[in-house]
């Protein structure tokens, strides 16, 4: 202040024939103390008497007895504390003040101080500039130090405000008093010590508050536990890492960004404190005995034991403190706003004139709200509405030189609203470049979520996603749901390839070999049935239901395999599922059975009407013929028709995307239709199977001319066990689609196949390999009577009109056998009674 003071009244530009001087007052660093002392201040404008309004009894004027300074502005105070008490009394006076370190944000509230003013920026800034850091660094969970009083206070709270912007959690809050002892610090740092997770601790502190707090980790043997980063109130003084270095290793403090101004360390360095021009700074003497451990008066060297100083001494490792520049930006501001009112009000006048006396002091602190001026060191100064100074903060790293071993604080950072941060440029504590952790938990894996409590978002657990969620953000798993998977790295989904049958596998082959080879076989016998149409064999076996059934066995067939041409599309069970294949396959299905069960229904239950008929009167069984046969086996076929035709009016067919239960990461293309409802469908076919197998059952004791009876018999009890085979592995294959869609295609490729071996393969034999029994001779001729316990078979051929009786004991049937014209062997072909009757 006093180097400015010199340099302003140096300089003839500068308020012309004025001179500016200072009264200094020390605070303390304590706002009562400071309160008292800022009276001297204001004490000239406690009272509007002066000295002309009184007068002496022997007529010579008064003299004042209260010798008062004109203050025109004050320059402080350092501690925010203290400006704020000292700016709540200057202003009911009107005193404009000028802080150059007072950071705290509640002085920018214009409403409560409006005659302050600072050449630094408030602590708004520098909270912002540290949570910065916290983030750069991915510090999530840190513990705090504040002091008590405004700087602390305000300053840690605005920390903990963008903090929370942040996503950083405070471990631990602590808080210094006003009057600290070793306890209290001791305090602190076990309870800092408690948060194991929590390394970095935030210090906003005076600067002897932060030196009793390195002390007290000192004490605790805590050298490298703690990541200090801390306010400006520390920044690079030297006190308080002083004998604590290894301690404060690694701390990252922020500082103001300030230059250094050359002159004055040349001004510092020659002052000594016995010379004259040192003797009007009160505390040089007390800083020079401090310094150099030293007394001035060697009376009082002898008795504290200390070396007599002298004008010798020199500072070996002296560094111009970063406040330097603040202050003198302060006495300028104060003296250039002055100059230019001067310039206004005074003209070209030399010296104060009488106007410049009367100037109050709310002008001049709008002029110096709206001044604007390079400094010592050519960077412009400038104020902003509230009367704060530009922010711009150094980050600086406390660290060891390895070339000089010498600790120092290394730049290595800028923040000037936003952080540039040189990473490779910081050490940390024992030398080490690797990067601490202060978390409370671990980053979680890929793949995993964040489960946190209510609030505290930086505890938490990880919980893996099941295998079918992505993460939608880092606490939250979502289902990608039906046709999607997760993404190798889970922060998105990918839809998945539809899976069906392919026709190439092993699942499809086994199908298509059965369906290939049972469409030959039937297309062979209904050629041979075509070519034979008009032999006894063909005639006997009642050739329009036999056609019937070998269509619905050919339906069967062609269901797995609709044409012989190798093409995928072609078979209507394997073929990739669509509304065509599907509307396909619900009429084919169920269309194929009825036809084949139909068609023995009909067979069984004319024979058993027949014999039924002939062991109670002589009269012919009505709606035998061939022509109310197929009639009849029409209708049968219709009901299956006509509901499937409802179904697929009701429900049209479609595709859909089936996942099986617990496999996610597979859909498959199925028919839009139930398990349930496919097997409500064939609940009719299963119906005619039952009737037709009581009806095979009831004429299994038929003569052995009969023994188509015993075919069909046989062919129904094959097909209920492959039926009661194929419902529980069709409905428990539902998750594996290639296994049921095969087990369908073999069960109805089996039930086509037991139907064709046990009905046409003796027919197909006696056909090709005995042709000589296919004629109507050798069935005339056929005839003979068995012996006891032997069935007796006549030839309708060879009897006229005559009744013949069996052995009622044996039989228990009576055949009355008439004369056969050949109209009625035409109108009875069917089964083997042709051939009996």
């Amino acid at each position: 202040m006093l180097y400015t003071l010199d340099r302003i009244n140096a300089d003839d530009r500068i308020l012309p024939g004025i001179t500016l001087g200072a009264h200094i007052l020390d605070t303390c660093s304590r706002d009562t103390y400071a309160l008292e002392q800022a009276l001297e201040f204001v004490r000239a404008k406690m009272t509007s008497l002066g000295s002309e309004q009184f007068s002496c009894n022997d007529g010579s004027a008064a003299v004042s007895l209260l010798h008062t300074k004109p203050v025109v502005g004050v320059i402080g105070a350092s501690d925010s504390t203290v400006s704020l008490q000292v700016a709540n009394l200057l202003r009911l006076f009107k005193i404009p003040q000028i802080s150059f370190a007072s950071t705290s944000a509640a002085l920018s509230d214009k409403s409560r101080f409006e005659f302050f003013a600072r050449t630094v920026p408030p602590d708004t800034f520098q909270s912002k500039a540290i949570a910065d850091i916290v983030r750069a660094l991915n510090f999530t969970y840190v513990a705090t130090v504040a002091s008590a009083g405004e700087y602390g206070e305000s300053g840690i709270e605005m920390f903990q405000k963008e903090a929370r912007l942040k996503n950083i959690c405070i471990a631990a809050q602590e808080k210094v008093p006003l009057s600290p002892s070793p306890k209290h610090f001791d305090a602190i740092i076990a309870a800092l010590d408690a948060k194991t997770n929590a390394r970095a601790v935030v210090l906003f502190t005076r600067m002897e508050h932060a030196l009793g707090i390195l002390e007290a980790a000192n004490r605790a043997q805590l050298v490298g536990r703690f990541v200090w980063i801390a306010s400006d109130h520390w920044g690079t003084q030297d006190r308080p890492v002083k004998g604590r270095e290894y301690v404060a290793e690694g701390a990252l403090t922020v500082e103001l960004q300030s230059h250094a101004l050359p002159d004055f360390d040349k001004h510092l360095r020659e002052l000594r404190p016995f010379d004259e021009a040192s003797q009007r700074n009160p505390w040089f003497r007390e800083f020079w005995e401090s310094r150099f451990n030293c007394r001035v008066d060697p009376a009082l060297a002898v008795e504290h034991k200390k070396s007599v100083c002298s004008s010798q001494q020199q500072s070996p490792h002296y560094v111009q403190d970063t406040k330097v520049q603040f202050v003198s930006d302060a006495v300028l501001a104060m003296a250039l706003a002055l100059d230019n009112i001067r310039k206004r009000v005074c003209g070209d006048e030399y010296g104060p004139c009488r106007a410049l006396q009367t100037v109050g002091g709310d002008v001049l602190f709008r002029e110096i709200l709206n001044i604007s001026f390079p400094n010592l060191v050519h960077e412009q100064v400038g104020f902003d509405e509230n009367g704060d100074g530009i922010g711009r903060y150094d980050i600086l790293n406390f660290q060891l030189n390895r070339a000089t071993r010498r600790w120092e604080y290394r730049k290595v950072g800028v923040w000037e609203e936003t952080l540039r941060l040189n990473m490779a440029d910081i050490v940390w504590a024992g030398g080490s470049k690797l990067l601490p952790a202060s978390t409370c938990s671990e980053p979680c894996g890929q793949g995993e979520a964040k489960s946190v409590q209510q609030g505290d978002v930086c505890c938490w657990r990880c919980l893996p996603c099941r295998d079918h969620e992505f993460l939608v953000d880092e606490f939250t798993c979502h289902s990608c749901g039906a046709g999607s998977w997760p993404l190798a790295d889970r922060r998105g989904c990918q839809v998945l390839p539809e899976q069906y049958i392919q026709w190439h596998s092993v699942f499809a082959i086994v199908p298509i070999l059965l369906a290939l080879l049972g469409v030959l076989t039937t297309s062979a016998v209904l050629v041979t049935f075509a070519v034979k149409n008009d032999t006894p064999v063909v005639k006997a076996s009642g050739r329009e239901l036999c056609y019937i059934l070998l269509a619905g066995i050919l339906f069967c067939y062609l269901q797995v395999r609709a044409a012989i041409a190798p093409h995928p599309q072609s078979f209507v069970l394997l073929a990739k599922p669509s509304a065509a294949t599907c509307g396909l396959q619900r009429v084919g299905v169920g269309l194929g059975f009825a036809l084949m069960y139909s068609a023995l229904l009909t067979k069984t239950n004319r024979i058993s009407r027949v014999f039924e008929s002939a062991s109670k009167s002589t009269r012919r069984p009505s709606y035998i013929s061939p022509r109310s046969q197929v009639l009849i086996c029409s209708l049968l076929i219709s009901v299956q028709g006509v509901a499937t035709a409802i179904w697929l009016v009701v429900e049209p067919p479609d595709t859909r995307l089936f996942t099986p239960e617990g496999r996610f990461n597979t859909v498959i293309l199925k028919c839009k239709v139930k398990e349930t409802a496919f097997f409500i469908s064939l609940i009719y076919n299963m119906l005619l199977i039952v009737v037709c197998t009581v009806y095979a059952v009831k004429t299994r004791n038929l003569p052995e001319n009969f023994n188509e009876s015993k075919f069909i018999a046989f062919t129904m009890y094959t097909t209920c066990v492959i039926w009661l085979a194929f419902i529980p592995l069709y409905f428990g294959t539902m998750n594996n689609h290639e296994i049921q869609t095969t087990a369908l295609c073999v069960s109805i490729s089996l039930s086509a196949t037991v139907a064709l071996s046990c009905l046409f393969a003796p027919k197909m034999y006696i056909i090709y390999l005995q042709p000589e029994k296919n004629s109507r001779v050798a069935n005339i001729a056929k005839q003979a009577m068995q012996g006891s316990g032997k069935k007796a078979l006549f030839s309708a051929k060879s009897l006229t009109d005559e009744q013949v009786q069996l052995n009622p004991a044996r039989e228990g049937v009576k055949l009355y056998v008439r004369e056969a014209r050949s109209t009625d062997v035409d109108e009875l072909n069917s089964g083997e009674e042709e051939a009996a009757l």
